[in-house]
């Protein structure tokens, strides 16, 4: 990703939120939602990441920016030293479905593990089924934590997924 992808970027992650989480998060959460507000943050967190954060787009020539993943260092309470973290990964809503949420995925994996990331950890909503599947067919799985964060007032469960990257020797 390259600076004048952020707002293409923010863009989709609104829009994966508001598509991904109706029934999920609170409706009044996601409507606050705006583009302008996360491409401010996002811009903070692109100049404030170096080398510590990757960021990757998938790209169509017809459309622009049409995924977005993001990975680093596991921050949990937990680090470990060679943790990753899948931060975010987000597709266009009409394309999900398409493949472009596997190759981004799958692009993630091999960064990770040549980053030398033993594994690679990711939060998902409890009841976020969709993306649940996705992963699971991507070989990771739950192991068993749980967090819980507030939107709007209300307290949504989240799971954590592992999956043991392959050395890369």
């Amino acid at each position: 990703m390259e600076e004048a992808d952020i707002a293409a970027v923010s863009a989709l992650r609104v829009a994966g939120w508001k598509a991904a989480y109706v029934g999920i998060v609170p409706q009044s959460y996601l409507d606050l939602m705006r583009v302008e507000k996360d491409s401010e943050q996002r811009r903070r967190r692109f100049a404030q990441s170096g080398e510590r954060v990757l960021d990757l787009v998938a790209v169509d020539d017809r459309s622009g920016v049409v995924g977005w993943a993001c990975l680093g260092p596991y921050r949990g309470m937990e680090a470990e030293h060679a943790v990753g973290e899948l931060y975010a990964l987000y597709v266009q809503p009409s394309l999900i479905g398409t493949g472009v949420g596997r190759t981004l995925l799958n692009a993630v994996n091999t960064h990770a593990a040549a980053c030398g990331f033993g594994a690679l950890l990711l939060w998902v909503f409890r009841n976020n089924s969709r993306a649940r599947r996705f992963y699971e067919l991507a070989g990771y799985s739950a192991d068993g934590a749980v967090q819980v964060a507030d939107y709007d007032g209300v307290s949504l469960a989240e799971v954590r997924y592992r999956r043991t990257m392959p050395n890369m020797i």
